[in-house]
């Protein structure tokens, strides 16, 4: 089964208790577990990090040059400040896919600005949780094409 690096940036393991409104009440390891769900539902095999240490997600990706087939990636705060992170997904040559459980596009002007968005093959953002999973089988349905 082809494997799948998922990475959820800083402060995403405060789901469920920041910003309910925005961002939902679900916490990361529910998420987790959803995506772990449907990923055996796609044949797909999941490893899941989250940091808030943007070196260790940057690690996290070199490493998945070795093993991994695609790249599902929610960078947080560092959507709109990282370059390293940006140069990383697109060092790996991985299909990545980028989510974000809010609508971006529409919030503060600052968020509306995404690094990472340029080397993935697309995003889904606003969907809440949901973002994920639809993220998940867009990935799926890439690594499924000839």
């Amino acid at each position: 089964m082809p494997e799948v690096l998922v990475l959820h940036g800083p402060n995403l393991n405060l789901l469920g208790t920041r910003r309910p409104e925005i961002y939902g009440r679900m916490t990361l390891a529910e998420i987790d577990q959803r995506l772990q769900a449907r990923a055996a539902e796609l044949g797909l095999t999941l490893r899941i990090k989250q940091s808030n240490h943007e070196g260790e997600l940057i690690d996290a990706l070199h490493e998945a040059m070795g093993w991994a087939a695609a790249v599902l990636i929610n960078p947080g705060g560092l959507t709109h400040t990282s370059v390293a992170l940006r140069d990383a997904v697109e060092a790996t040559g991985l299909p990545a896919v980028e989510v974000h459980l809010s609508n971006i596009y529409a919030r503060e002007p600052f968020r509306q600005v995404s690094l990472i968005s340029p080397v993935c093959v697309g995003h889904v953002v606003g969907f809440g949780w949901r973002s994920y999973v639809l993220g998940l089988e867009a990935v799926a349905g890439l690594l499924r094409e000839p």
